[in-house]
C-alpha cells in the first residue's frame, strides 16, 4: 500500500470558505495552529548477544541451581511478578510494562535468529551463523517497512538505527537490518555515533569546514541537474535526503545532547547505551516514529561487553545489568514525565534467549526455543504477563509468541494495519506481516 498523501483542504473545506468568510490561507493557518495529536512512535532496544531470561524477566527460583543460576529474585511493583535480582530499578516500573514470557524463534544462531526478530520472517534455512545479507533472505526490517509506509513527521527519516549495526565478531553484519527488496531509499538511517563522547558520524549532518553556504546551495542546484539524468529513484532519493538533512536545523538540534540538563544526562548513565537512549528520546520528540538502539561491543572488555555469556554468566549479568537497568528506567521515566509514554512503545528484546542449564564454564549458551520480550507504554497494558515457559525456562508452556506476532503487535501500536501491502522486486503485493497482535496485552 503506498503512503497516504499529505492531508490537504477537501472539497467540503472549500465550500465552507464562503459560508464563514474564510480565505484559503486562513483555513490553512487554522489547521497549522490547532494542537496536533502526538504521532505514535516505537523504540526498539535490541540487546546484542541476548540477556538470559532466567536472570531477567523469567526467573525460576524453585529450579535446581544448575538451571536457576546463582542470582536471586526480587519482587516488583506488580503483585506476583518476580524479576532477576539485578533489575532493581526496573522492578519499580512494571506497572508500565507487559512481559511476553514465551517468545520463540527455534533458532540458536545470532545472525539468522536476529534476522527473524528484526524482519518478522524466518531465515531460510534456520540456524545459520554469519548469514549473509541478500536474497532469498532479503525481507525488509521493521524500520524499512515503517520508512516505506509511514510519512515522516519531520525532516528526519521515519526510521533510524543507532549507534551501530548488529554484527558478529569480525564485524560480520547480520542480514535483515536494511530495507531488503524495498530498495535503498527505504533503508533505516544508520547513525554511527558515540553520544557519550559527543561524536556522531552522520553523513551530511554538518557542512564540511571548506563548504560555505553559497557553495552548498550551488551543490544542491547541481544535484538537481544530476537528478534529471538517468538514474534509479533510490539514488536520487538518497541524494536529496542527504542535502535535506544537511540543511535541517531540526536534525542538528536533535543531536545536541549538550543542551540537555546535566542531571538528565547523568540519570541515563554516561555509557554509550545510556546516552543513546537519551538521544532516542530527543529523536521521538523531533517526530521520528521508529528508532532502534543496538547494544554494542566494548573493545577489550570482558566478553567484548555484550550479552553473549557463554562463560561466567553471573559475573556478566552483574556487570551489564546496571547499565541497562539505569538507561531503560530513565527512558521510561523521562517519557512519562514529558507526557510521551502513552504514544511511545518501548520494546526490550534480543535475538534469542539463553540455555536452561549452565554449562561447565558457568555460562549459558544460545537458546531460541523460548525467551522473554518486554513492551512498555504505547498502547500496552502495564503489569501484564502473557505466556509462560516450563519449570526450567526451556520451552513454551503456553501462550507462545513468534516474531511475526511481535511485529504485528508493534504495527498495531503504531497504527499501521497489518494487512498493509508492500511490493517485492517483481512488483508482487505482500502483506507486511503474517502474525497476530498479542491482544491480551493491548490496552
Amino acid at each position: 500500500m503506498p503512503p497516504a498523501p499529505c492531508p490537504g483542504p477537501s472539497r467540503r473545506d472549500a465550500l465552507a470558505l464562503g459560508a464563514f468568510g474564510l480565505t484559503l490561507p486562513q483555513l490553512l493557518a487554522a489547521r497549522e495552529t490547532a494542537p496536533p495529536r502526538r504521532p505514535k512512535a516505537c523504540i526498539v532496544l535490541f540487546l546484542l548477544g541476548a540477556p538470559p531470561q532466567q536472570e531477567t524477566w523469567d526467573p525460576k527460583p524453585d529450579a535446581p541451581v544448575e538451571a536457576r543460576g546463582d542470582l536471586g529474585v526480587i519482587r516488583s511493583a506488580t503483585p506476583g511478578l518476580l524479576l532477576g535480582e539485578t533489575m532493581v530499578k526496573t522492578s519499580r516500573h512494571t506497572e508500565k510494562i507487559a512481559v511476553l514470557r514465551a517468545v520463540s524463534t527455534n533458532d540458536n544462531s545470532h545472525s539468522s535468529s536476529g534476522y527473524y526478530m528484526t524482519t518478522g520472517y524466518p531465515h531460510a534455512p534456520v540456524g545459520v551463523e554469519n548469514a549473509k545479507p541478500g536474497a532469498p533472505n532479503d525481507w525488509p526490517s521493521l524500520g524499512g517497512v515503517v520508512r516505506r509506509v509511514l510519512q515522516p513527521h519531520c525532516k528526519l527519516p521515519a526510521a533510524v538505527t543507532l549507534p551501530e549495526q548488529s554484527a558478529n565478531d569480525g564485524n560480520l553484519l547480520w542480514p535483515g537490518q536494511d530495507a531488503g527488496f524495498l530498495g535503498r531509499s527505504a533503508d533505516p538511517w544508520l547513525l554511527a555515533c558515540e553520544p557519550e563522547k559527543g561524536r556522531f558520524d552522520v553523513p551530511g549532518l554538518t557542512l564540511p569546514a571548506d563548504v560555505s553556504e553559497p557553495r552548498f546551495d550551488s551543490r544542491r542546484q547541481l544535484l538537481g541537474s544530476i537528478d534529471r539524468l538517468p538514474a534509479s529513484a533510490d539514488e536520487r532519493g538518497i541524494g536529496a535526503k542527504a542535502f535535506e538533512l544537511i540543511a535541517s536545523q531540526q536534525a542538528r538540534k536533535a543531536f545536541d545532547l549538550d543542551s540537555e540538563d546535566v542531571r538528565t544526562r547523568d540519570r541515563y548513565g554516561r555509557s554509550r547505551f545510556g546516552q543513546s537512549c537519551l538521544l532516542v528520546r530527543r529523536l521521538v520528540e523531533s517526530g521520528v516514529p521508529l528508532i532502534r538502539v543496538n547494544w554494542t561491543r566494548v573493545p577489550n572488555a570482558p566478553n567484548n561487553g555484550h550479552w553473549d555469556t557463554h562463560s561466567k554468566n553471573t559475573e556478566g549479568v552483574k556487570r551489564l545489568m546496571p547499565i541497562l537497568d539505569t538507561a531503560y528506567t530513565a527512558l521510561l521515566e523521562d517519557l512519562s514525565d514529558r507526557g510521551m509514554i502513552d504514544d511511545t512503545l518501548v520494546v526490550w528484546c534480543a535475538e534469542f534467549g539463553r540455555t536452561p542449564k549452565l554449562n561447565g564454564a558457568g555460562g549459558r549458551d544460545h537458546w531460541g526455543p523460548v525467551f522473554s520480550v518486554a513492551l512498555a507504554g504505547g498502547g500496552v497494558k502495564g503489569g501484564a504477563v502473557y505466556g509462560a515457559s516450563d519449570k526450567l525456562a526451556a520451552y513454551p508452556r503456553d501462550g507462545r509468541v513468534t516474531p511475526q506476532d511481535l511485529h504485528a503487535t508493534i504495527y498495531h501500536c503504531l497504527g499501521i494495519p497489518r494487512d498493509t501491502e508492500i511490493r517485492d522486486a517483481q512488483g508482487r503485493p505482500l502483506p507486511i506481516c503474517r502474525g497476530e497482535p498479542v491482544k491480551a496485552i493491548l490496552g
